[in-house]
């Protein structure tokens, strides 16, 4: 299948989550809604956001986890675990079955990301510098 209509039927499969974009990233892309990406697209494989729980759920359903090896860098050929699982071969040709999972998935995605995103710093009342303050009732010397 090329690209834009494996996008298209990912954007399909996942219309009951709600309005899913798909963007494209270094070799694949990522589905996205709420302005989280729960999806990760992968050689016309799908994978969705996880935390212990829902691969708990996967993997009793006899998926596993998407493995990305970089080919150079730092990081060749160290195999790491981007927090995304294949989504079951059930799902595929279901609508419904994949809403549900992907109701999961944006929900593990949403709650990763309010992690992740660092607390507001508090704003300290402004300090007028020495020597700057005017004395009541008196005109700064220029």
């Amino acid at each position: 299948m090329a690209d834009n209509s494996f996008h298209d039927y990912v954007r399909e499969l996942f219309a009951g989550v709600g309005p899913v974009q798909v963007k494209r990233m270094f070799g694949g892309a990522g589905a996205w809604c709420d302005g989280v990406m729960f999806v990760l697209i992968a050689d016309d494989t799908i994978h969705i956001k996880v935390d212990d729980a829902l691969k708990a759920e996967l993997s009793a359903e006899g998926c596993g986890p998407f493995v990305w090896e970089p080919q150079s860098g730092p990081r060749a050929g160290e195999k790491i675990d981007l927090g995304y699982w294949r989504l079951p071969d059930s799902a595929l040709d279901d609508p419904d079955e994949a809403a549900i999972w992907g109701r999961k998935a944006l929900a593990v995605a949403k709650a990763k990301a309010k992690a992740k995103k660092p607390k507001a710093k508090k704003a300290s009342k402004a300090k007028v510098p020495v020597g700057k303050a005017k004395a009541k009732g008196k005109k700064a010397k220029r």
